[in-house]
């Protein structure tokens, strides 16, 4: 069982930011990642401070790894399928190996749920997207199809009018679960439903074409005007809002409280309502964006940092470590010795200019 001070399990944007922090603070951590971060579905990143003509989501993620061992962060590349207490130490046992931390920081992060028709995969990350503050510029002007019967479905095609006046609705043949006050936006607005189910989604070089709607006609849904002829209905984007799912196993294992989302609970510190455990990232309350992930990664590094020297002050660990360098290591400032000496003529002019 390989011991570590703190353990980080999630190699997307809030464990790699995490990483760069503790390491720069000279913490022993360790990242545990199974390669399967959100941010390889984002073939253009544009909305992340600093690349001003967008980056590779993939080419963002190889960045920070770069980064983070530049400051001595080690790599575990598994997954972890259990977690424990034992005391005051986090017992995690992976496919490979065993792990046991003093803390332990969760940027495990989501599964956005893609559509559930054929021909979508393709075009994950360039013409269809899961989120309109990320993707919603890219789309101006364009044909825009939103895949949904929520009230989020009509609130993300509400949204998406300020950057195209020709968006829709695909319930994909389900029966929609909106209430009346979004049923009367639907008409106010104009925003067309299309009811019947999808059967597959026609593109080119991953960019949507059509979708494929299947030639029986469902009951009549009086939702707003339809447009459901024959003719093809030609799409230059889709949006889902089919849902996500938390990676929250393992915090809950642990006892740490998910909200009715099934979020993982964190304080301002990012700290979970089990002592020494964090989230960060998608995994939390926080809005779903990259940006605010790598943030949090660092919020929690802080104060894990802050934590630890809470402990080492508590437990003289801190008092053997500067022991040790007292005995080894020069920890006095170098005294130089100023020229008392002064030159009366020098000082004289000095006093004339003043």
């Amino acid at each position: 069982m390989e011991t570590v001070e703190t353990i980080i399990i999630g190699g997307g944007l809030a464990g790699l930011s995490a990483a760069i922090y503790l390491g720069r603070a000279k913490r022993d951590a360790l990242l545990i990642d199974d390669g399967k971060s959100m941010a390889r579905w984002e073939p253009d990143v544009q909305n992340y401070l600093g690349f001003p003509n967008g980056v590779d989501g993939t080419e963002l993620l190889r960045r920070g790894r770069e980064q983070a061992r530049r400051y001595h962060i080690r790599f575990a590349k598994e997954r972890i399928e259990s977690a424990t207490t034992e005391g005051a130490w986090f017992k995690l046992k992976g496919r490979k190996h065993s792990y046991r931390c003093e803390r332990l920081l969760l940027a495990t992060g989501i599964f956005h749920l893609p559509p559930d028709i054929p021909g979508v995969t393709p075009c994950l990350g360039h013409s269809m997207f899961f989120c309109k503050d990320c993707d919603g510029y890219r789309v101006q002007g364009k044909a825009v199809a939103v895949y949904g019967w929520t009230n989020e479905a009509v609130n993300y095609a509400l949204g998406l009018l300020l950057y195209s006046p020709r968006v829709f609705i695909a319930t994909d043949g389900r029966q929609p679960k909106w209430d009346q006050q979004h049923t009367r936006w639907l008409r106010e607005y104009c925003v067309p439903v299309y009811a019947r189910a999808i059967c597959n989604v026609r593109h080119r070089c991953r960019q949507i074409v059509a979708p494929e709607f299947s030639k029986r006609t469902d009951s009549d849904l009086k939702i707003a005007k339809q447009s459901e002829g024959e003719a093809e209905v030609l799409v230059d984007a889709l949006f889902t809002t089919r849902g996500d799912v938390y990676h929250t196993e393992l915090a809950e294992s642990l006892g740490a409280k998910v909200d009715r989302e099934g979020q993982i609970r964190v304080d301002a510190n990012m700290q979970t309502t089990v002592r020494g455990l964090y989230a960060a990232g998608c995994v939390t309350p926080a809005n779903c964006q990259m940006i605010i992930a790598a943030g949090q990664g660092a919020a929690a590094a802080q104060a894990i940092n802050r934590d630890l020297l809470r402990r080492g002050l508590a437990t003289h660990s801190l008092r053997r470590f500067r022991f040790r360098q007292l005995r080894t290591r020069k920890t006095r400032p170098t005294i130089k010795k100023l020229n008392s000496r002064i030159d009366p003529a020098r000082l004289s002019k000095a006093l004339q200019r003043s």
